[in-house]
């Protein structure tokens, strides 16, 4: 990955196009909405203009290569954890969310780095990536021992090997597959259709939406756009099957299967903590979506599973 093979990569240009069009699409609906008809439409306005920031950041740090995906990556965990201890009030223990820090950091330098031995081909050190959580976990683990400390220790423990694992070392695998032979078709399949599932979940849900999902952990979520984000995110592989023509029919079902129900059951979880916690988004860092957090949650399921598929199939360095 380079802004030089970027520039010739048909994936990638290909993708540009298509989210280019879909914007653009999107931007001329809400206009029609807005100044046709009438109606209120200032608070989808608010949420679209995000989706252009966020569409346009990600396509440069994609653009701008594989270390820069990395360190993007890892810095948004790092964001998205802050975000996490704030809400939950595990950011008050400054050890503990250091260590957590220290974690994620060292996620990304496994991304980063080769092999020292090399005995990996290619960029990245999977071995230790897949390591590094009995590091940061046993760190964790070590901090009320060095503080000699009993009492109220067992959820501050809890909250930070959560945040860990499910922010900094799941999440992480959309970095570690910048290391892939076929990066682009990865990396921008998987954002683009988590992202186009969320959006598809929320469209049927309003249309069709009857019968609740989970209604004491999302009220909002139906049944109904549960199914029909399903079915888009099974139709996705085939349509965008040129992300890895080297996929047979069994891996684009997995596929679909993976970004359809692991986004979902991603966006779910993080509505369990919320709930339990009393709040509706994590922060209000992005208009219209919440915070960093509420706009990965599907990729935090989503990214490792579709990693580690197409790694039993095919060598990803």
């Amino acid at each position: 990955m380079s802004p030089q093979i970027a520039l010739h990569d048909p994936v990638f240009r290909t993708y540009f196009w298509i989210v280019l069009i879909f914007l653009a699409i999107a931007g001329a609906v809400l206009g029609f909405l807005r100044f046709v008809l009438k109606k209120e439409t200032a608070s989808m306005f608010k949420t679209y203009w995000s989706w252009i920031l966020i569409a346009g950041i990600g396509f440069i740090v994609v653009f701008l290569g594989r270390i820069p995906t990395i360190v993007g990556v890892t810095l948004v965990a790092i964001y998205a954890f802050k975000e996490f201890a704030c809400a939950s009030g595990l950011y008050r223990d400054w050890w503990m969310t250091g260590a957590v820090y220290v974690g994620i950091v060292t996620v990304g330098i496994a991304s980063l780095v080769s092999d020292p031995r090399g005995d990996e081909p290619g960029p990245g050190w999977y071995g230790f990536f897949v390591a590094v959580p009995a590091f940061a976990i046993a760190l964790i683990l070590l901090i009320p021992i060095a503080r000699n400390r009993a009492r109220g220790e067992l959820q501050r423990i809890s909250l930070a090997i959560i945040g860990f694992v499910y922010i900094g070392w799941m999440f992480g695998h959309l970095g570690c597959i910048a290391n892939a032979r076929n990066a682009y078709g990865f990396i921008c399949y998987i954002i683009f259709a988590t992202a186009l599932t969320d959006v598809a979940a929320f469209t049927f849900g309003k249309i069709f939406g009857r019968h609740p999902l989970r209604s004491e952990i999302s009220p909002n979520k139906t049944w109904e756009g549960a199914l029909g984000a399903l079915c888009v995110a099974m139709i996705l592989p085939w349509l965008l099957r040129f992300s890895f023509p080297f996929f047979g029919a069994w891996q684009l079902i997995l596929t679909g299967l993976i970004v359809g129900i692991g986004g979902q059951l991603g966006d779910l979880s993080i509505s369990v903590i919320k709930r339990d916690i009393g709040t509706k988004d994590m922060a209000a860092t992005i208009p219209g979506h919440g915070g960093i957090l509420d706009r990965i949650d599907s990729l935090v399921y989503a990214a490792p599973l579709f990693m580690h598929m197409t790694g039993y199939y095919y060598p990803l360095r």
